[in-house]
């Protein structure tokens, strides 16, 4: 049977990104809201784009969840 190694880190940095409209901020905050039902101290900063859609696959249409 195959092992594996577990390491405790103290800070780990985790970022989901995706196009407007593709759920970023929704899977940010399901993330976090079950990482501190688990006991971990979780800081979030969530970044919202424009109003205005950007076309798809463009820079200025990414939404952030970090």
């Amino acid at each position: 049977m195959e092992q594996t190694k577990v390491r405790e880190l103290q800070d780990v940095v985790i970022r989901f990104s995706g196009d407007s409209g593709d759920g970023m901020q929704l899977t940010g905050t399901l993330f976090s809201d079950t990482s501190a039902l688990l006991g971990n101290g979780i800081s979030t900063f969530p970044d919202y784009p424009a109003e205005i859609r950007a076309p798809q696959g463009t820079v200025a249409g990414v939404s952030f969840f970090f």
